[in-house]
């Protein structure tokens, strides 16, 4: 099955009929200039870190990943790899499975890997694997995500010592008015409007939490790294987004790092559109007819 999708994902990147051109996938700069594969690379190639913001169930961005992975580690083989994917306490089980001490298939069953792992996040593992790379599990462990709907931040002080270590130092900064989570605000009518209260404002804090705890585990991994690592790093588009998420946390946590970002929209003919300026350095337009992964 992987092996047909992949054929039918090659197909469709480079077939051409008789009087239309389709184009199953375009790359964009910030402006909305259209530019190649190669000045992606070249750009990101200078980068500390790499969010590539992806839309979960489109097989081209999932491509892309894997093709941008292998085109910087080309270059630079001192690369961490690491995704929104895999919970913070998954870390221990990745690093099991990277070093050999247990199969993938246990690796499978003990991670809370996701329903589209097979097709789309275990090459990037398998990546990893291969060329002998750290992989980090980012993500907050969703209970923790789940506690802080319920209680806000100050949540996060009843926790043991262990707990804690796998979330960001406390107090975790917080700004409604940052990218993303202004848009959210709005579009629950406030923290304090039309039934919101502070549920609505602690589900954006969940939020907050995500991206910071990626960004996060993000820069404690490079600090561990010499100073020629690069980290790429896989995460839903929402999460890196108009630099905001992850790439705000970054900036927060680890202000000299430098932070390349690549969004993934879909568009009809995978045409740039006006509302794409300034998403992120890179955007990734796919056709809006493009098969999805589920």
């Amino acid at each position: 099955m992987k092996g047909i999708t992949l054929l039918l994902v090659s197909i469709l990147l480079s077939i051409s009929l008789v009087g239309q051109d389709l184009a199953a996938y375009k790359i964009y700069n910030s402006k909305g200039k259209e530019v190649t594969f190669n000045d992606l690379i070249k750009s990101f190639s200078k980068k500390d870190v790499i969010l590539i913001g992806e839309q979960h169930n489109d097989p081209i961005a999932h491509w892309m990943q894997l093709e941008i992975t292998k085109a910087i580690h080309g270059q630079n083989q001192n690369l961490v790899l690491g995704a929104e994917m895999f919970e913070a306490d998954d870390q221990v089980v990745m690093d099991e499975y990277l070093s050999g001490v247990i199969r993938h298939k246990d690796f499978q069953k003990e991670a809370k890997v996701w329903p589209n792992y097979e097709t789309d996040y275990k090459p990037l593992v398998e990546f990893a694997n291969e060329n002998k790379l750290p992989f980090i599990a980012t993500n907050i462990p969703r209970r923790y995500a789940s506690m802080i709907v319920r209680t806000g931040f100050e949540g996060i002080k009843s926790l043991n010592d262990h707990q804690k270590s796998l979330l960001p130092e406390f107090p975790i900064p917080f700004d409604t008015a940052a990218p993303g989570y202004s848009e959210m605000m709005s579009m629950m009518g406030g923290a304090h409007g039309h039934g919101g209260g502070d549920r609505m404002l602690n589900m954006v804090k969940a939020q907050a939490s995500k991206d910071a705890t990626m960004a996060h585990r993000i820069a404690q991994a490079l600090t561990e790294k010499d100073k020629k690592a690069q980290f790429i790093h896989y995460q839903g588009d929402y999460h890196s987004a108009n630099k905001g998420g992850i790439y705000w946390y970054l900036n927060e946590y680890a202000p000299k790092l430098k932070v390349g970002v690549m969004s993934t929209v879909v568009g009809k003919d995978a045409e740039w559109k006006s509302e794409f300026e300034n998403r992120a350095d890179y955007i990734l337009v796919v056709d809006e007819d493009m098969t999805k992964t589920h």
